[in-house]
């Protein structure tokens, strides 16, 4: 049997028994409303299903006046100090901010020049991968996939510890601290390895340098010259310190913490997060603005013309065009309703990039777009709270605008987020005691056996 008929025959037998699937796998949809059950661990209102507590982060998207929730302007909160306060302070100090920031997730307090001097040298000194692992892990895999590389690369790395498995806290930490450091190594080289060997393109393999920041070295590690301007790596700083941390809630915090509680190893426990982080609706809706942008200004004949803009963004609600998904990405957000504050934050950087790079008639039509699509959603969908940018909206707009290539888009997100993971590991381990398990109510029939011969 040839290769093609192989395929030809797999796919065929999938196809019928996929049918089959989906009809024994049915759940009617009343069924959940019946049994109480919260889909997605959320209610009707877009409340979530109360699952923790947590001192690492809180959002704040309502307020409680005369006894009812009244939607507010968003506010996220690292360890009781508000996002914006804090990007202001490293901001008017001219500080990179991942470090420090990092520290105040990891211990709950702002370091003092001391502290933070000492931290940046123990994630300096830990920027390094085993001896050959470049070559003989990632550099032999090579995938278009970078989240799929910087997974098997996190896993593989658990080989390498022979503590891998020991869960003090010390040595969860180092784990964690070491992960940190070099979540961008495995990510760029991962992408220079697909640039190399399934792009036919240049290799390039740069060592981090230990006087510069987390962003720099991400800008060093991936650019052909190793150059970038200091307005570059400050964005891209910010971009980090507003994707860090939000809340236990989101799906792969809360995968980090259900992995963690089941007693698991850092390596497998901070794979798993990769793996959800991973999905479009999660880590990968910014490249779908991306997309999305460029197809507007492709079908769009004049995009300085609202009306035209409008009746556009209309048609993709309609399921009419783009890729006919009914949703204008980077326009609402599962918490957040009148505003998201790290979109709010981060759109000053991102003018200020725009009009470094050329970009702003590109600016121009994000801000129009910022203000046209909660307009359009409004008169076309019954919704149940406000809708709003939310920081996807313009961080691939800013990844673009770095030369930073689509399939690191997600890798950069899991750079920052690596963070809150750890953060809210070390919470899991050092206060819970429990797997977590939550209930599924089963609804099926039972049914009397069948011998073999009286089955059709």
């Amino acid at each position: 049997m040839t290769k093609s008929s192989k395929r030809e025959q797999l796919e065929n037998y999938t196809v019928k028994y996929g049918d089959m699937c989906k009809k024994n796998n049915h759940i009617e949809t009343n069924l959940y409303e019946e049994y109480g059950v919260k889909r997605g661990l959320r209610d009707k209102n877009g409340e979530g299903v109360l699952a923790g507590l947590t001192n690492i982060s809180v959002i704040k998207s309502q307020e409680i006046i005369d006894g009812k929730r009244v939607p507010c302007e968003g506010r996220l909160l690292y360890r009781g100090y508000d996002i914006i306060d804090l990007v202001r302070g490293f901001e008017h100090s001219a500080r990179f901010g991942f470090e420090e920031i990092a520290y105040l997730l990891l211990f709950g307090d702002l370091p003092d020049k001391d502290q933070l001097k000492e931290f940046k040298g123990m994630l300096a000194m830990m920027r390094t991968l085993p001896t050959n692992f470049t070559r003989d892990v990632i550099m032999k895999a090579s995938s278009k996939d970078i989240m799929s590389s910087l997974t098997r690369s996190v896993l593989t790395l658990a080989s390498y510890d022979k503590q891998a498995a020991d869960l003090s806290i010390p040595n969860v930490l180092r784990q964690c601290m070491m992960l940190i450091s070099v979540f961008p190594m495995l990510a760029v080289y991962g992408y220079q390895a697909y640039n190399h060997y399934e792009q036919n393109d240049s290799l390039y393999i740069h060592r981090p340098d230990a006087s510069l920041s987390t962003a720099e070295n991400i800008l060093r590690l991936l650019r052909p010259d190793m150059k970038y301007s200091e307005l570059e790596a400050k964005v891209l700083d910010i971009a980090l310190v507003l994707h860090m941390e939000h809340g236990g809630g989101n799906n792969s915090t809360f995968t980090t913490r259900v992995v963690t509680s089941s007693g698991s190893d850092t390596y497998s426990v901070i794979a798993a997060a990769l793996s959800s982080l991973k999905g479009p609706k999660h880590g990968g809706a910014n490249i779908k603005v991306v997309e999305m942008m460029a197809n507007i200004k492709k079908n769009v004949k004049d995009v300085n013309d609202e009306e035209k803009v409008k009746d556009y963004l209309a048609r993709m609600l309609n399921k009419e065009v783009f890729d006919k998904s009914g949703l204008i990405y980077g326009m609402g957000h599962a918490v957040y309703s009148i505003s998201d504050p790290r979109a709010t934050i981060f759109k000053s950087f991102v003018e200020r990039l725009a009009l470094d790079k050329g970009r702003k008639e590109d600016f121009k039509l994000y801000s129009m777009i910022e203000r046209l699509a909660p307009q359009v959603i409004a008169e076309r969908r019954n919704i149940y709270k406000g809708v709003s940018a939310n920081v996807d909206f313009y961080s691939g707009f800013v990844y673009s605008m770095l030369d930073i290539p689509l399939e690191l888009y997600t890798p950069i997100f899991a750079m920052a987020r690596i963070v809150g993971w750890s953060a809210h590991r070390l919470e899991e381990l050092i206060n819970a005691d429990k797997i977590i398990r939550p209930a599924y109510k089963s609804v099926m029939m039972e049914r009397a056996y069948t011998d073999m011969e009286g089955r059709k």
